[in-house]
Parts: C-alpha cells; structure tokens; sequence
C-alpha cells in the first residue's frame, strides 16, 4: 500500500483484512519507497496513490507496474491523469468516496487475476475520454477526406486549422511566420476550392458542422 497518508493506509488495511487470499505485506508513504519495497516483497497487487511527497504516484508507476499489478486508488478523478495512470501500466483506478470495502477487495483480486477494474466514477471519465478521442479521430479522418477531395494543400489546411481556432489573418500569418497578404491568398483558394462564401461556412465545413 503506497500513501503518504498513514490514517488512508489503516483505513485501506482494514478495508482487506476480512477478505480471504489478501495479505498486506509492506507499505510506502512515496514513489521513491514504494520501488524500493516492491523490489523486496514483490507483492503481486501494489495500491497506489498519486499525490504524494517526495515521489508521486504517476513517477513510479512505470517501475512499479513491471514489479507487479498496480491498482491506483486516489481521491483526483481528472480525466488527463486517469488517461495517463492506464497507459502507464496502472490495471486498475478507484477514486476515494466512490467505493466501498467490498468493491476494494473485488478490485484486488480481479487486478492479482490480471484483470482491469475501474470504479463508476473512474470509468465514467474513461469513457467519455475514449468517446472525445474517437470523436477527435473520426474529425481527422473526416478533415483528411476533405483535403483529397477538394485538392486543398497542406498549407491551406495548416491555414483553417487557425482559421477553425478563430484566429484573425494577422494572427494565423503570426502562427505560421507567413504574411498577411499571403494568408489572404490561401483563404481565397480554400473558399474557391470548397465553394464557400467566406469564412462561417469554411469552419463549418471543415469541423463537420455542415
């Protein structure tokens, strides 16, 4: 059990204590000891927590997850660190106050069986991150069937790519160390090219909105 808070270490060991083939063989209160223990026991289930001094939860985890199974437990459900804990080699990820005793030791012995587990709240974040990126994905594949098909430049993509941000043409010349008047130019040729009017329906257009 990694957590730098000890009560959150005697709350967690409680939680395990009844339920059968759970042991808990060492605890860390950073990243930096939590190697250095799991290296000693090489426990088949490590708990994680991710704010912690010294060593975070996030630092360790690459070394951690090669020493065993890592279930991340941690009251942050920011969807950018649970994104970043599952590809780092984390099997698992409750979040503190979504969870209860008994769901803490199904979650133990589903990671020790190399199973994944994510609480409703975790996987309710995880999913709508899948879902933002097919999205981001499909737009792309969408965008890239538009360059085909309208014979638009790479150029005048990088152009309404800014020009989708809601940049100016003084800003998207900025961007792209071009000047004005050539920017000008572009977006001409992309209005041609796509048979817009001006630059609404070029974004909507170009973002799938149209």
């Amino acid at each position: 059990m990694v957590d730098d808070n000890p009560i959150v270490r005697a709350a967690l060991r409680g939680y395990l204590d009844g339920v059968d083939g759970v042991h808990v063989v060492a605890e860390a209160a950073d990243g930096h000891e939590a190697v250095a223990r799991a290296r000693e026991v090489r426990p088949a289930v490590t708990l994680l927590d991710h704010r912690m001094p010294v060593a975070d939860g996030l630092s360790a985890l690459g070394e951690l997850s090669r020493l065993s199974d890592v279930l991340v437990i941690t009251s942050d459900a920011d969807p950018g660190l649970i994104g970043r804990m599952l590809r780092g080699g984390a099997r698992g990820y409750l979040v503190h106050g979504a969870f209860d005793p008994g769901e803490l030791g199904r979650a133990v012995l589903a990671v020790a069986a190399g199973h994944g587990w994510l609480s409703p709240v975790a996987a309710a974040v995880a999913t709508r991150t899948v879902r933002a990126q097919a999205s981001r994905e499909d737009l792309t594949q969408r965008q890239e069937e538009t360059l085909t098909r309208f014979r638009l430049t790479r150029r005048e993509k990088d152009v309404l790519d800014l020009l989708a941000e809601g940049l100016s043409n003084a800003a998207i010349a900025h961007r792209l160390l071009l000047t004005e008047k050539t920017v000008k130019n572009h977006l001409h040729h992309v209005f041609t090219k796509l048979g817009v009017r001006g630059r609404m329906e070029a974004v909507l257009l170009w973002t799938g909105r149209r």
